[in-house]
């Protein structure tokens, strides 16, 4: 699938990648995601704020694949530009100029991409 937009390319790219990595490796793989879906399914804590949270490890980690799917997963999940911000500042305050760098432009374009193509 061809997408139009650096955002949503990366989200197939990365899906495409964990397709190929589940069909040679069912076995291996099937565990990991299993806990990674259960990881991310509402419970206490729901999911926006579970997104938030993987936003800002995300972020910390330079993990530019997953920046783009957790603030995506943050705006599908009704996450305001403030709230985005503050995770943002957060992840900041503990990782310093690179992850500042990286919250106020990959993390505020990809915010602004899915509050406009999403709502």
């Amino acid at each position: 699938m061809e997408t139009s937009n650096y955002f949503d390319q990366a989200i197939e790219d990365y899906k495409r990648g964990t397709t190929k990595m589940k069909e040679q490796l069912p076995d291996m793989t099937k565990g990991y995601f299993h806990f990674t879906e259960e990881a991310f399914r509402a419970g206490e804590i729901d999911q926006k704020s579970k997104q938030l949270m993987a936003l800002a490890i995300s972020i910390y980690a330079q993990d530019e694949y997953c920046i783009i799917y957790h603030t995506k997963g943050a705006v599908e999940n009704g996450a305001s530009e403030k709230e985005i911000m503050e995770t943002l500042a957060i992840s900041a305050a503990l990782g310093g100029g690179a992850a500042f760098a990286q919250a106020v432009t990959l993390a505020m374009d990809t915010y602004s991409h899915y509050q406009q193509t999403l709502h």
